[in-house]
Parts: C-alpha cells; sequence; structure tokens
C-alpha cells in the first residue's frame, strides 16, 4: 500500500540545466531512482487544486502565516474517471510539513469535493483521511481553481528512504478545461532549462547532502508552484488592466 501520511521538511532550489545535469550526476553515488523513474525518464503528476471563489486558501499561504493548508486531487499520468487517484491534505506548520491523502476513483473524488458527501467506504480508501477531508470541506466552499501538472525525475538515499530528492521540470498550469482527464497542456511556468529540485527529509539532511549543496553554491528558495503560478496570475491581470486603460 502506497503511504498515505507524510510529516517531512521540504527545501526548495531553482536550477538551471547545467547546474541540474553536474549535481543529478552526483547525487547518484549516494542516491538511486525510485521505481517510476528506473521505467521511465520522467513520470508525470498531475494536481487539481481547489479553493475558495476569492482564492482564500492561497492568499493566506502567500500571506507566510505559522500554518497553512491546500486541497488538490494528484494523479500520474492523465487519468481517466475510473482511475485511482490522491485527494490530499497538504498543511504546513512552522516549516513541518504534513500530508494525508486518500486513494480514491477520480469521479469519487470530484463528488467528494463538490457535494462535501464521503464515498462510499471501499478496501483502498483511508478511512480516517476521509474524515479530515470531510470536515475541510464544512469550513470552505471550495471550487476547482487550477490544473498543474509536471514532469519528475525523484532519488532515494541508499540508506535512508526518508530522504528523497525530486527534480520537477516542464511545469504547466491552466485555469480553464479544468477536468485531469483533459490533458497535460497550460501555460509554462517556468522558463525552459529551469528545475525545481526539492529535497525531502523527515530530519536534518545528511552532512554530504549538505557538503555536496555547499560546493555547488545552491541556496534555498522559497518556491509554491500553486503560489508563484497565483502571483503570475496577478501581473498578468495588471498589466492587460493597464493596457486596456491606455489602449
Amino acid at each position: 500500500m502506497a503511504i498515505e501520511v507524510f510529516n517531512r521538511y521540504e527545501n526548495k532550489y531553482l536550477l538551471d540545466s547545467e547546474s541540474y545535469y553536474k549535481f543529478y550526476n552526483q547525487l547518484l553515488e549516494y542516491m538511486e531512482l525510485d521505481n517510476y523513474n528506473k521505467q521511465h525518464e520522467f513520470y508525470s503528476i498531475t494536481n487539481m487544486y481547489y479553493d475558495t471563489a476569492h482564492d482564500a486558501l492561497i492568499r493566506n499561504s502567500l500571506a507566510k502565516p505559522k500554518y497553512k493548508e491546500k486541497l488538490r486531487i494528484r494523479a500520474y499520468g492523465i487519468p481517466n474517471q475510473d482511475t485511482r487517484v490522491y485527494l490530499e491534505i497538504k498543511k504546513k506548520v512552522f516549516g513541518l510539513v504534513n500530508k494525508r491523502r486518500t486513494s480514491l476513483q477520480l469521479n469519487e473524488a470530484y463528488d467528494f469535493v463538490r457535494t462535501g458527501v464521503e464515498p462510499e467506504f471501499k478496501d483502498y480508501m483511508n478511512k480516517q483521511v476521509i474524515e479530515e477531508i470531510k470536515y475541510f470541506l464544512t469550513r470552505y466552499d471550495l471550487q476547482p481553481k487550477l490544473y498543474l501538472s509536471y514532469d519528475r525525475k525523484a532519488l532515494f538515499s541508499k540508506e535512508n528512504r526518508d530522504l528523497r530528492i525530486t527534480f520537477d521540470t516542464n511545469i504547466r498550469c491552466r485555469r480553464y478545461d479544468l477536468k485531469l482527464e483533459q490533458g497535460t497542456y497550460g501555460e509554462l511556468l517556468l522558463e525552459p532549462g529551469q528545475w525545481l529540485m526539492e529535497v525531502k527529509a523527515e530530519k536534518t539532511i545528511p552532512v554530504w547532502l549538505a557538503k555536496m549543496l555547499s560546493e555547488h553554491q545552491m541556496y534555498r528558495t522559497s518556491f509554491s508552484k500553486y503560489g508563484n503560478e497565483y502571483k503570475k496570475m496577478l501581473k498578468n491581470s495588471r498589466i492587460e488592466s493597464e493596457s486596456a486603460l491606455y489602449a
């Protein structure tokens, strides 16, 4: 069974292609590809983010509070209505990320978020997480707001599976055709050749990784895919409004 509850710290770094290849090749001494990437160079992750009509969740997140939360559906590849996906609550408290998720069929996930009525329980579901999501849905009037997908390469430490490093590229977003089954197209969030690296660990990172990050002069950055897309959307909206004003 896939892990459905995570507690870990996540540090993010933005890399260009040259830095990515140098760092990735050096990591292979200590880390190995996960099972998805042993079969394919990249695998596709697709997400549907939910928010209120006035974007309360993402606006709160961007205010950098001590506690923040979000809800999304996550799939691997392009799902259909019967595909198993994950419905996830992701919280961050004082820098510690807590992710809780349950497996559902895509149509069950859609219906659950839309109606707030929990699906009929099946053996692939996590009942505790379903109850938590049900409570979450009583607190917010949610609607699909953002489709976001990317290509990922992931590695695990050979010595400690709690250490994971992912590289995401070709991050695509759209605020229309808000269905996961519609495909992985959209506007690029990063410039071509840019990579988002995430170092995920339950505790502190090992000394060898700290040294490697220092040697490559890599510095942590605050980067939320949803948050950056939202800021980009606001910026584009202001530019369009100003252009219309002076047209």
